[in-house]
């Protein structure tokens, strides 16, 4: 099997997958809108906040 250089990310509400890439740059795919794309990064950002892998 291949190793995938990210992490995948899946957001339950609003339904929406993240790729994190240890560049910083992410992906996010699966969202019904923009609106609800921003909704799923800003649930992914709250993750890493609250296990201290970002600074607020």
């Amino acid at each position: 099997p291949e190793i995938f250089p990210g992490v995948i990310y899946r957001v339950k509400e609003p339904k929406a997958v993240i790729l994190l890439f240890s560049s910083g740059r992410i992906v996010c795919s699966g969202a019904k809108s923009e609106h609800s794309a921003w909704e799923a990064v800003k649930e992914l950002l709250h993750e890493l906040e609250k296990y201290e892998l970002i600074g607020e």
